[in-house]
Order: structure tokens, then sequence, then C-alpha cells
């Protein structure tokens, strides 16, 4: 029944044939067999006892040749452990699987016929003529060139060794999924059907702990075969009805501990389940008979139960003592891989929240805000340190900020959490982008030592960070950067570009090689269109850094005006970002609106004693145009003359008021020379100094400070 070619041929079936050694007899092709082969009887050929092969009835190696139509060409299962495996020439290969496993083994083995891709070690049963399964470890692989076809090789899966293989396959991923999937393939082998049901705080990442039974909630993580499964079955993803966890997780907790059991035939099972919702929900089709339910478990005092494996077999099949010994070490030496994989998953979770708690909400009323944020792969070790936020500030202009943090995971998250939360206290107390980043570098650096560091074992050296603030009035964006990419402007009338930011190190540099962060300011007219994003997105190995950029301006160009932001972010994203990045992509979009001509008015004023009278008289006939109601009217021009005259008593030069209609208030901005900060101090009843900001505090509902190259602007917001 064997024939494989010539020594020097390479195609696969003759390399797995080769593997098999001098037990398995060597002939011409299946077509030209003898009768007894044909038949395949394998008794024929078989060496006596004491010949060449004693000695190695343990062989467990075979392959079997197919053709573009999926039929035996050619096979070698002389093997004992594979007698009755009927694959003679021109047979099916689906002839030797279970009807239910019939469609996706031919979808696998289309699939490698198609893609060239071989498809390996999958757990399968194989039926033999006598109605019995052997259970196998099957790989499919591409025929070599100029051949066409498959070869499949087949690994009987003895039990020592399956154990064996199980637990070297079991626990090479921290995915809870996978974890439970290679766990139930393993079970495979002790029976026709195998799941996985586990706790639902495992999969949620809580801590586990001795529940009481009420708490119980299992959710089905991994069954198999793959195959369609009857109406109400119970299929991965799939919660548990809350009377079948109840059930399972009694069966496994008899006397307070938790144990194996075996429910050996159908009778039974339809005593103990009961309803006939659950035994929908848990029986996989009528020729299950039989279910061994094992614990997964982990020592403790008490122990604490993750979930319940289980085994279904025929009720010809029962199990035996060894086989429930083997099955119990197998799960026991699983659940401490779910649990990693349930603290992977924990620290995925957090590190998630705390990212999609830093992507931008809203950008107010004068600027339109969309972000994009793809992982470098889905699981929790693609959860790196990029970021982005947006945010107004309480003076009325908008910051936008983007930042790439080294590494990935729970430190990269911290530290990136850390970052923009004092980013953002930074920028609502007033400092300029560059002061800001200032202090950023120094917490990068005191979170880099070895003694005072937040974020032992993990170092954020060369993290970088953009920062922009807005200003809707002036239509004027301040920007300083560290170490980071240049943002890309898109002007109304369709024109790209980066903006020319000089480069500069990234946080936490040698203090010898700090330098000062330069500010570069620039004109956004309303319909604009700013860039923000992580090298993610433009680094390509085939192109300079410098094309990656160009490219994304090309792109960003062809967002027209009308476009939904959020729409355009991802269409952006998926043009520039291949399937694949090594780097996690991270894009911000901000449109510039600002405020409208007619919602803002501006005033210079000379520092003299008559200047609160001149601007309460300028303020008063805007506020009658804009027919405010008189309460608002009375306490902006109270607050107005307040802030004048403070900046005339203490500063020099010209003083500048600004009053802002907003959707929610006035905002009055009273800017002068001075560098003083103003505080407001608990006063006592006499005290005549501090009462204007007493009263400016009173009749707001926000106020502040802001600096600027020439002053400060002190900010406060009333009420309409």
């Amino acid at each position: 029944m064997d024939s494989t070619s010539s020594p020097s041929s390479s195609s696969p079936f003759d390399m797995v044939s080769s593997a098999l050694g001098r037990y398995i007899p060597r002939g011409g092709p299946v077509a030209a067999a003898g009768p007894a082969e044909a038949r395949g009887d394998r008794t024929a050929d078989r060496r006596p006892a004491g010949g060449p092969a004693d000695g190695r009835q343990d062989q467990i190696l075979g392959a079997v040749n197919l053709n573009r139509d999926l039929r035996v060409t050619r096979c070698n299962l002389d093997a004992p452990v594979f007698a009755g495996l009927d694959a003679v020439a021109g047979s099916a290969f689906v002839d030797l699987l279970p009807p239910g496993d019939v469609p996706t083994v031919t979808r696998r083995l289309r699939q490698v016929l198609e893609t060239g891709e071989a498809h390996v070690a999958r757990i399968q049963r194989l039926r033999r003529g006598d109605g019995s399964e052997l259970v196998a470890s099957l790989s499919i692989l591409p025929a070599a060139v100029p051949q066409e076809g498959l070869t499949v090789s087949v690994i009987a899966m003895a039990t020592r060794l399956h154990l064996y293989a199980a637990e070297t396959a079991i626990g090479t991923s921290l995915d809870i999924g996978d974890t439970a999937q290679s766990l139930a393939q393993s079970l495979l082998a002790w029976g026709d059907v195998a799941a996985v049901d586990l706790d639902f705080a495992v999969w949620t990442g809580e801590g586990v702990t001795g529940q009481g039974q009420g708490r119980i909630r299992l959710r089905r993580a991994a069954l198999v075969p793959d195959r369609a499964w009857p109406e109400g079955y119970v299929t991965p993803g799939d919660d548990l009805p809350s009377d079948a966890s109840r059930l399972l997780a009694q069966a496994v907790r008899r006397d307070d501990a938790p144990q194996a059991i075996v429910i050996p035939d159908r009778e039974a099972v339809e005593r103990v389940l009961g309803s006939p919702r659950v035994i929908r929900a848990l029986v996989p089709g009528d020729r299950s008979a039989g279910v061994a339910c094992i614990p997964l478990v982990l020592d403790g005092a008490p122990p604490v139960v993750l979930g319940v494996a289980e085994v279904w077999r025929r009720a010809d099949r029962p199990f035996h003592d060894s086989e429930l010994l083997d099955l119990q070490e197998l799960v026991a030496k699983t659940a401490h891989h779910v649990d990693l994989a349930r603290q992977h998953q924990r620290e995925h979770t957090q590190v998630l929240a705390l990212q999609r708690r830093l992507l931008p909400r809203t950008g107010g009323d004068t600027v339109e805000i969309a972000s994009v944020y793809q992982p470098a792969t889905p699981d929790s070790a693609g959860v790196g340190g990029d970021w982005v936020n947006s945010f107004p500030l309480p003076d009325g202009r908008t910051a936008l900020v983007v930042g790439d943090v080294v590494g990935h995971g729970l430190g990269a998250a911290a530290t990136m959490g850390q970052l923009s939360m004092e980013a953002r206290a930074l920028l609502s107390a007033g400092l300029g982008p560059d002061e800001v980043l200032e202090h950023l570098d120094e917490t990068v650096t005191l979170l880099d030592d070895t003694e005072s560091g937040l974020t032992a074992g993990y170092s954020a050296l060369g993290s970088t960070c953009c920062i922009a603030l807005y200003d809707p009035v002036s239509h004027r964006v301040t920007l300083s950067s560290a170490g980071h990419l240049p943002p890309v402007l898109v002007s109304p009338d369709g024109r790209a570009g980066p903006l020319e930011v000089r480069p500069h190190p990234g946080l936490g540099a040698e203090f010898a090689l700090r330098e000062p962060f330069d500010v570069h300011t620039f004109v956004a007219p309303p319909g604009s269109l700013l860039a923000l994003y992580t090298d993610g997105l433009v680094e390509d190995p085939a192109v300079s850094i410098d094309e990656g950029i160009g490219r994304l301006a090309d792109v960003v160009s062809g967002v027209h005006p009308w476009d939904a932001l959020q729409h355009a972010a991802r269409h952006v994203v998926s043009a520039l970002a291949p399937g694949r990045q090594r780097d996690d992509v991270t894009l911000l979009l901000a449109r510039m609106i600002g405020y409208r001509e007619g919602d803002t008015a501006t005033w210079r004023l000379p520092a003299r004693y008559d200047a609160p009278a001149r601007a309460r008289a300028q303020v008063s006939t805007l506020l009658r145009q804009w027919r405010t109601k008189e309460s608002t009217r009375d306490n902006a021009l109270v607050l107005v003359s307040e802030l004048v005259t403070n900046a005339v008593r203490f500063a020099t030069g010209p003083i500048t008021v600004r009053l802002i209609r907003t959707g929610h208030g006035l905002l009055c901005e009273v800017g002068d020379t001075g560098n003083g900060r103003p505080r407001l101090g608990r006063g006592g009843l006499f005290d005549d100094g501090g009462r204007g900001l007493h009263i400016v505090h009173r009749l707001t509902t926000r106020w502040g400070v802001r600096w600027t190259d020439t002053g400060k602007v002190v900010w406060a917001e009333v009420a309409r």
C-alpha cells in the first residue's frame, strides 16, 4: 500500500515517509499494490517477530498523499496503530473523518491548496472501519513544485506522548481564549467532544476567590471539534444558563473540595441536569452519553476553582480510572496557565482603560476633533505608550497634545497617564507649551531614577511629546515639541505640508544636552486642518521618514471641509498604516473653527487712571448690541472695572481688554505687562488690599491667569 519515490525525491510525502524507517515496506504506487494492500489488509507485508522491525511496534508516524480532488494517491499507514484506517487509492480522504468534522477539515485542505501555507499539528479524530476512532495530530503540507496536491502527515497520539505534547503546547499564549482552546484540543484525545468553561471573573481579569455558590457564572471559553452545533447548545463566548453554571459548580465542589466527577451514561446525565433547557445547553448530541467534569483548580487555602473542563464520550467507551488520572494531571498543569492569562488580561484591561480615558472626547465649540488609536497587535502586548489628548482650556483656548512613551505594557501606560495628566494640569494653570515640556522633561528624569522612580524596571527616557495651543479669537497656534515628528498643516485652500519645527531631543535627555524648548507660532484660519500623529503612522522600512510624512500630507490634503472628521481620520490611517504595523499608530485631526468675528471685541487702553471708566463704557455699549440680559451686563461691567483697575495699579504699558461671547457665558480678559500673579488671600474685615479679587471671585464661574511673552492675562468667565 506504500509507494515512496526515489530517495532523491523532495516531495513532502517522501520526506515524511523516509522518517518511518525500515519498518514500513517500500514498493510501487498504491494503484500497483497487491490485492491485500488494495483492500487495506496490512498483515500480508508485516515482518515476523524478531525481524528488522522488532522493537518498533510503537511507530506512530504515517503519511497520506492527496490529489487536488482530495482523493488518496499514495499512503504510508502500515504501522499497527493505524490498523483499520481504510485509505485505499482513489478513496476520498474525508471518508476517514467523523461526519461532523468533514466541512471543517475539507475547508482546511482547500485552504492549503489555494494558499500554499501548511496547516500544522491539529488534533483530529479518524474513523476506523469498525466504527472506533483514533486520535491523531494532522499536519497538511502542500506538494512540492511541480507536483500538485497535498501530503497529510498523521501522528497517532499515544497517551503519554499526548500528555507531553499538550503540556508543551498549552501556555504558549497569554490570551485566555487561546489557552482554553489549547486545553480543549488536548482533551479531545480522551473523548468525542471537549469544552472548557471559565468563571466570568477570569475573563475580566478579576481576582477569583472561594466565592459562594450564588456568585458562580460560567462562560464557554473553548469547544472542539469545530463543527455546526444544534440550536441552544452553548458555544464559545456564550454564558452558560445560570442553573447550568450552578449545577457544574456544585458537581465539582462536592464536600467543599474541588474534585473530578464522571457521569457514566445518558440516563444519569439527564437525571443530574434535569431541565431540558440545561440538557440542550450542555449535552453536545445524542451520541454523547457520558461526561467527565474536571475542575481547573488553583492550589491554596482554600483552593480556588477557575472553571470546569468537560470531556464527553459515547456510552460504549466508559472512562477508566487511569484515563481520569491522565485528565486530572493535564487539567491541573493547565490551571496556572489560565491564571497567568487572567492576570495578563487584568493588566490589559487596566492599560486599555487608561489609554481610552486619555483619548479626546470633544474639542469644544471652536475646534472639531477626531482621533484614531490602532495598536500594533490586537493582544495586550500591543497596548503601548502612544497617547493623544485635546481639551478646552478655561480661558477659551484649546490644547492639542500627542505623545509617544517608550515601550509597551503597564509601565509605559502608567508613565503615559502621569505625563498626560501633568500636561493637562500645567496647561490649565496657564503655562505655555514650552514651559510644560520643561516640567515633563524633569518628570521623565525622576521616573527613571532607580531610587525614587515610580516605574521600577522601566525607562521612559527618549519619550516624545508635542503640544499645540489654539486661540480661537486670533486663530494663532502656539506649538512646542520634544523630539516629536512635525505636525502637518492643511490650509483652507488645500495646501498641505509639515510645519518647520526645529528638532529637539526627547524627554529625559542628560542635563548637559538639554536645550530650551522652541516656541513655534503660526496662523490657522478657520477651515484649517492640523494633523498630529506618532511615528507608527509614517514609518515604513521601504521609504525615508520624510517621504512618509509627505505621504501623510498628501492624504490629509484630500480631506474636504464637508467630510465627517472621524471618518476622514480612519481613512487616513487605513491609507497609510500597513495591515501588520510594527508600532502603534495614533492620529489626531483638529479642524479649526474659531469664534465668529461678531462674537469678540478687543480694545487697547493706556495704563492711566481713566482706563477703568473707558473700559466700562466700551463694554457697556457692546453688551447692549449683543442684547445681554441686565444682570449679566452689570456683573460684566463690575468685573472689567476691577480687572482694569488692578492692571493700572500694578503694571506699566498698555492694557488689552478682550470680551468673548461663548455658548455658555461671557469671557473677559485683561492683559498687561506686569509679571505679578494675582492671588486670592484670606483678608481681614478692615483690610483694604485684595478686595477686588474677592469681588471677581464672587461674580464669576471661574477665573485664572495665563502668561505671555510680554506679561500676563487675567481672565474670568461670567454666566449668561
